[in-house]
Protein backbone atom coordinates (compact mmCIF):
# COMPACT_ATOMS: atom_id res chain seq x y z
CA UNK A 1 0.00 0.00 0.00
CA UNK A 2 1.76 3.09 -0.66
CA UNK A 3 1.67 6.24 1.08
CA UNK A 4 -0.75 8.77 0.20
CA UNK A 5 0.54 11.54 1.82
CA UNK A 6 4.26 10.79 -0.01
CA UNK A 7 2.20 10.51 -3.74
CA UNK A 8 0.09 13.75 -2.53
CA UNK A 9 3.63 15.53 -2.29
CA UNK A 10 5.07 13.70 -5.28
CA UNK A 11 2.27 14.81 -7.66
CA UNK A 12 1.81 17.96 -5.81
CA UNK A 13 5.59 18.55 -7.28
CA UNK A 14 5.25 16.77 -11.02
CA UNK A 15 2.19 18.61 -11.48
CA UNK A 16 4.19 22.05 -10.82
CA UNK A 17 6.56 21.04 -13.23
CA UNK A 18 4.56 20.45 -15.91
CA UNK A 19 2.46 23.49 -15.11
CA UNK A 20 -0.89 21.11 -15.01
CA UNK A 21 -3.62 22.30 -12.85
CA UNK A 22 -6.62 20.03 -11.27
CA UNK A 23 -9.37 20.38 -12.80
CA UNK A 24 -12.18 21.85 -10.39
CA UNK A 25 -14.26 19.27 -10.52
CA UNK A 26 -11.43 16.45 -9.68
CA UNK A 27 -10.51 16.83 -6.20
CA UNK A 28 -6.54 16.09 -5.55
CA UNK A 29 -7.50 13.52 -2.50
CA UNK A 30 -9.34 11.83 -5.87
CA UNK A 31 -6.39 12.48 -7.90
CA UNK A 32 -4.15 11.22 -5.36
CA UNK A 33 -6.56 8.11 -4.79
CA UNK A 34 -7.14 7.09 -8.86
CA UNK A 35 -3.23 7.47 -9.09
CA UNK A 36 -2.35 5.18 -6.00
CA UNK A 37 -5.03 2.27 -7.52
CA UNK A 38 -3.21 2.93 -10.92
CA UNK A 39 0.47 1.94 -9.67
CA UNK A 40 -0.53 -0.63 -7.09
CA UNK A 41 -2.77 -2.43 -9.81
CA UNK A 42 0.81 -1.90 -12.20
CA UNK A 43 3.10 -3.12 -9.39
CA UNK A 44 0.87 -6.14 -8.46
CA UNK A 45 1.40 -7.59 -11.77
CA UNK A 46 5.37 -6.93 -11.98
CA UNK A 47 6.07 -7.71 -8.68
CA UNK A 48 3.95 -11.35 -10.08
CA UNK A 49 6.26 -11.65 -13.08
CA UNK A 50 9.00 -10.98 -11.19
CA UNK A 51 8.62 -13.52 -8.77
CA UNK A 52 7.88 -15.51 -12.11
CA UNK A 53 11.54 -14.74 -13.13
CA UNK A 54 13.30 -14.94 -9.90
CA UNK A 55 11.38 -18.47 -9.18
CA UNK A 56 12.06 -19.35 -12.34
CA UNK A 57 8.49 -20.34 -13.39
CA UNK A 58 8.90 -23.21 -10.19
CA UNK A 59 12.34 -24.82 -10.89
CA UNK A 60 14.89 -21.86 -8.88
CA UNK A 61 18.19 -22.12 -8.89
CA UNK A 62 18.89 -21.88 -5.55
CA UNK A 63 22.95 -21.35 -5.91
CA UNK A 64 22.36 -18.52 -7.95
CA UNK A 65 19.71 -17.17 -4.93
CA UNK A 66 22.49 -17.51 -2.50
CA UNK A 67 24.65 -15.77 -4.64
CA UNK A 68 22.08 -12.91 -4.50
CA UNK A 69 21.82 -13.05 -0.88
CA UNK A 70 25.91 -13.30 0.19
CA UNK A 71 26.09 -9.90 -2.05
Amino acid sequence: MLDRDVVEEFLDCKLEELELKIPKDISKEQLVEAFCQYVEDDYYEWLKDNFKSFFEHGEPDWEWIRRKIRV
